[in-house]
């Protein structure tokens, strides 16, 4: 069974591969509660997940070690896996679903592990693991449903109340539950008055019906940019100890988990993969009871993927009014672009596009469409230039 002693015992077998993270303040997150961040995307392999497969690792036998370890994983845990067998001097083979992030899959080759992608999503990799791990007999490293993973993962939250004794609340990123669990378990056994939060995506959201439901739920399907969190079923044991030790569970979208991540990029420097931002959005966003507490989000990691990060900005842009783009219908004649521009820099918006189009159904035969793409400072802001230019006589589609 999972103790606390167990948790202890894991964060002292840690202390030879991991290192302690920082926890920040971070102002301007929410103007309700005082917002701390929990900085596991700073971690080795830039995610938690090393803390519970290491400790899982170092459990093994001497037998077990050496017919080599087999993971499943949407990317996180195989590199925490591969990382752990490569120190141990263990063979490992990771099976991840074939949409992982292309940075995922090579940095977890980078750590020593044999890869097979496998077509589908995180549950998908997960069937094929325990073939082959039936076939060849390997040691099946569990992302999150086993009782010595989620005691690494718990150690987060030994290392969070001696470096913030004073917290209230903390909450964290859910997918299959093995981080919440260890978390809220250690918080709970400590200091059993402090409020521990889970947050999923809304698109792969299994926990969060499961606890509702007061029973395991299996998604057919899940649909979000949070890869790390992307998991239909939790597992028996995570489930029963989410239900038992959090508070509560709640959703986020991904445009507010897009705005949560570009929020982190601009005012704390730092970059998070959707997992990691999912806590932060859900307080961004006022999902959570935090009024004048001392509130961690645990930032669970910060490996994604450059192509997804560079659209996830452009949504967070436009989730936030930063960006917007116009159609104005037109008569065609000379000046009409320079007088459209001319409202749009006074009102000190920034155009970085313009597309001139004289064809349109119901154009009159002297018309045409001009759409703009302009920075924007908010929402308040592109009303206000809106505005000016329907006062100025301009038709906006």
């Amino acid at each position: 069974m999972l103790t606390l002693d167990k948790i202890y015992h894991a964060a002292f077998v840690l202390r030879e591969i991991i290192r302690p993270t920082d926890i920040i303040e971070a102002p301007g997150i929410s103007e309700k509660g005082k917002i701390f961040l929990k900085t596991e995307n700073l971690q080795i392999t830039g995610s938690f997940k090393v803390r519970g497969s290491y400790y899982k690792i170092s459990r093994l036998s001497d037998e077990e070690k050496a017919k080599g370890v087999i993971a499943c994983s949407a990317g996180n845990h195989a590199q925490g896996v591969a990382l752990a067998a490569t120190k141990s001097n263990i063979p490992s083979l990771i099976c991840l679903p074939d949409g992982a992030p292309i940075s995922k899959v090579e940095a977890t080759k980078a750590y020593g592990a044999k890869v097979k992608l496998v077509p589908g999503v995180y549950d998908d990799a997960y069937k094929e693991a325990l073939r082959l791990k039936e076939e060849h007999g390997y040691a099946f490293i569990h992302p999150f449903d086993d009782e010595d993973v989620i005691a690494g993962q718990g150690t987060i939250g030994l290392e969070l109340l001696e470096q913030l004794p004073e917290v209230d609340a903390v909450v964290i990123p859910i997918g299959g539950g093995g981080l919440a669990s260890g978390v809220a378990y250690a918080l709970k056994a400590l200091k059993p008055e402090i409020k521990v939060y889970g947050v999923q995506a809304s698109g792969a959201a299994c926990m969060l019906k499961s606890f509702h439901n007061k029973k395991i739920e299996c998604l057919d399907c899940v649909n979000t940019i949070a890869d790390g969190i992307a998991v239909k079923e939790p597992g028996k044991l995570t489930y029963e100890l989410c239900g038992k030790y959090l508070d509560d569970i709640v959703s986020v979208t991904d445009e507010e988990i897009s705005t949560a991540i570009l929020k982190l990029i601009e005012s704390r420097k730092l970059i998070t993969e959707g997992a990691g931002a999912a806590s932060v959005a859900a307080v961004m966003f006022d999902k959570l009871p935090i009024e004048g507490k001392n509130v961690v989000c645990i930032l669970s990691g910060g490996n994604i993927d450059v192509t997804i990060l560079s659209r996830v900005i452009k949504r967070g842009l436009l989730k936030t009014g930063r960006t917007h783009s116009l159609i104005i219908e037109l008569t065609d004649k000379p000046g009409q672009l320079k007088a459209v521009s001319t409202i749009i820099a006074d009102l000190g918006a920034n155009v970085t596009s313009v597309r001139h189009d004289k064809v349109g159904e119901h154009l009159d035969i002297n018309g045409c469409y001009l759409k703009i793409g302009m920075e924007t400072r908010d929402f308040a802001h592109i009303e206000q230039i809106e505005n000016a230019l329907r006062k100025n006589g301009y038709n906006l589609i």
